[in-house]
């Protein structure tokens, strides 16, 4: 166990409060709430194109990122960790096709796994074992997310120009899934 391993039973220093795997996953909180941010930009560009299972897909991601942070955020208080909810990234907003904006959410949950990747490196390097258990939930959620988006991303290429392919795709898939027990709990509950 290393100096800034946190027993699970104590008070966490304040060596610990800034230890390498809080201070990246207080960064995560913010990139899970600028991926929800995303999601909500790119599911309001889908319902401009009259495009309402697409909208629907991204509104449900949007909120299930949100979820992700507030999980984080929980974690956070449970551990007697100081929480701060911080801004936004800057987001896009304008596409010209409906490939575009699936290959950003597909670019994002890459983006993503490489960070839990590192926050799971974080908490082993430190010892702490129930930072790394914290985080295993979050490396199966995210190979579901980079498996769902690049098949969406593929139906979207395939559609080409007909749009309403993507749509009859959607349709087709039942998007509806019961939610994970597994999961950790989110602050304020989920939406």
């Amino acid at each position: 166990m290393t100096d800034t391993a946190v027993d699970a039973g104590a008070t966490p220093t304040p060596e610990q409060r800034t230890s390498p795997f809080v201070t990246l996953l207080t960064e995560q909180v913010r990139h899970e709430f600028t991926a929800s941010q995303q999601y909500t930009a790119i599911a309001v560009w889908f319902d401009g194109q009259d495009l309402p299972r697409l909208a629907g897909h991204f509104y449900a991601q949007s909120v299930e990122e949100r979820n992700h942070a507030m999980m984080m955020v929980q974690y956070m208080l449970d551990r007697d960790w100081p929480v701060t909810i911080p801004g936004v990234d800057d987001v896009r907003n304008g596409f010209e096709e409906p490939a575009e904006p699936i290959a950003l959410a597909v670019a994002q949950e890459r983006q993503v796994t490489a960070q839990v990747e590192a926050l799971f490196r974080a908490a082993r390097a430190e010892g702490d074992v129930l930072g790394e258990q914290f985080i295993l939930w979050f490396l199966k959620e995210q190979v579901e997310e980079v498996a769902t988006m690049s098949s969406l991303l593929t139906i979207a290429q395939r559609a080409g120009s007909n749009w309403f392919q993507i749509e009859d795709h959607l349709a087709r898939e039942n998007d509806t899934e019961a939610p994970d027990p597994s999961a950790p709990a989110v602050a304020g509950g989920a939406r």
